[in-house]
């Protein structure tokens, strides 16, 4: 499991970003993204360097955990 801190994630809307994002990225991944704790954590993803550009892409600053 791939873990990271999104400190600039404040809303259902940069869930829904996120979300997508990744997905786009890795179909396969299984997402929990925890809104109040700024964690995404992601399963079932080939690498971790493609998530987290993925999530830069998208407009947000993860941190791997």
């Amino acid at each position: 499991m791939l873990e990271f801190e999104v400190n600039d994630m404040t809303c259902g809307h940069c869930v829904s970003a996120i979300t997508k994002a990744v997905q786009a990225a890795a179909p396969q991944a299984q997402l929990d993204i925890k809104l109040d704790s700024h964690r995404v954590l992601v399963n079932g993803a080939p690498d971790a360097t493609v998530i987290e550009a993925a999530i830069r892409e998208a407009g947000y600053s993860p941190v791997r955990v």
